[in-house]
């Protein structure tokens, strides 16, 4: 028995997943033709990579999808606002950015179809991707508590796609210099 699919049989299952998942015909937009594919040692579809990158995971418990940064930046593109967006105060962005959890003092607006458990974009006022993770509480719930995680926030925009975050580089910083002071 053949436990793997064909190529194609792949990317129309994830496009199918992704468009019951988030709505409408997101999918082809988000799995573009010339994904590639991890599969579990049963043969089913774990991860989504295009160019390298991971798109999205299928979670094995309940075969939905857990969207990397990369995925969370297509589907932004495909799904207009508010869809599946938590929007924040500017004044946090940097933290949230860097991969910390958001919380619900912090969110002014929330897409109001947002259960908790979904899959959720984290965005700035002006609609400027810089988080994804999974939604603690729903979309009215963000707005109505003043306490507690909003949105568990898997992978900032500050991280690369191994999800390891990568400071900015500090022009003042010297190896030679520091070494020079240091008594051995």
């Amino acid at each position: 028995m053949l436990t793997k699919y064909s190529e194609n049989s792949s990317l129309r299952r994830v496009q199918t997943i992704a468009d019951y998942q988030f709505g409408g015909l997101v999918g082809t937009g988000l799995f573009p033709e010339g994904c590639e594919f991890i599969f579990s040692t049963t043969g089913r579809i774990r991860q989504i990579l295009y160019g390298g990158i991971r798109l999205a995971t299928v979670r094995a418990f309940d075969g939905r999808l857990t969207l990397g940064i990369e995925g969370a930046k297509r589907l932004q593109l495909y799904l207009p606002a508010p869809g599946y967006r938590a929007i924040v105060k500017d004044d946090v962005a940097e933290f949230i950015a860097q991969g910390k959890n958001a919380f619900a003092k912090h969110v002014i607006f929330a897409d109001p179809t947002i259960r908790a458990g979904d899959d959720v974009m984290v965005v700035t006022g002006d609609d400027r991707l810089i988080a994804c993770g999974a939604a603690v509480v729903s979309g009215a719930e963000m707005l109505a508590f003043n306490y507690g995680v909003a949105v568990r926030v898997r992978q900032g925009s500050e991280k690369d796609a191994s999800g390891k975050y990568k400071p900015t580089p500090d022009e003042g910083d010297d190896e030679e210099a520091r070494h020079e002071c240091r008594a051995d």
